[in-house]
């Protein structure tokens, strides 16, 4: 069983940055694959990026290119392992519920997919104004 806590969400104007942290600990054979995805009432739940904490490769959906960067780092304090969400020049269009997720196996083309990973954070607000 992995366990999954997000933190670093907050309020910022456009064109500002935030980064996520997502401390992940648990089973590490559970966790190959660690994805941010976010949702907005009313919408369904879509892949922001997610990383393979094996390989190190990383996905993006298209309207995050440039702009955000998910990344990892092993052992920091007491969890296993944290993987991070670096958001710059936001839009108010990011404004979202973030979360974060994991899961042990995925097939090529659904690194985004929400309905592929299984264990699952609670969340971290994000606000942008305009």
């Amino acid at each position: 069983q992995v366990q999954l806590v997000e933190s670093g969400g907050g309020s910022v104007q456009s064109g500002g940055s935030l980064r996520l942290s997502c401390a992940v600990s648990g089973n590490k054979y559970s966790r190959n694959y660690v994805g941010w995805f976010r949702q907005v009432p009313g919408k369904e739940r879509e892949g922001v990026a997610s990383i393979s904490t094996w390989t190190g490769n990383t996905w993006y959906t298209d309207p995050v290119k440039g702009r955000f960067t998910i990344s990892q780092d092993a052992a920091k304090n007491t969890v296993d392992l944290q993987v991070d969400l670096q958001m710059n020049s936001l839009k108010p269009e990011d404004t979202a519920t973030y979360f974060c997720a994991a899961v042990q196996r995925l097939t090529p083309g659904s690194f985004l997919d929400p309905t592929k990973f299984d264990s699952w954070g609670q969340g971290t607000r994000v606000t942008v104004s305009s």
